[in-house]
């Protein structure tokens, strides 16, 4: 997981894409499709450090990594 974001990405064959969602709230989210292809889905314009933190805290909480847990008040959700 220290890796840098886009080696740690084409590690674990997921796809970054931009996200339409504006929400200040909404981070990113994790989508793995029924064909099994993986998505990290992050809203754009954010710092490069909050993109990249977010992105690997759902990395890890997505791939069931052994990790910290995600800091209040952020929270994860499945679906």
């Amino acid at each position: 997981m220290s890796a840098p974001l886009p080696h740690l990405l084409a590690e674990l064959d997921v796809e970054l894409v931009d996200s339409s969602i504006t929400d200040a709230g909404f981070y990113g989210a994790f989508v793995v499709d029924r064909d099994g292809f993986r998505i990290l889905s992050m809203p754009t314009g954010r710092s490069v450090f909050e993109r990249d933190t977010a992105a690997r805290m759902l990395l890890a909480e997505g791939f069931g990594l052994d990790a910290p847990p995600v800091p209040a008040p952020l929270e994860v959700s499945r679906a």
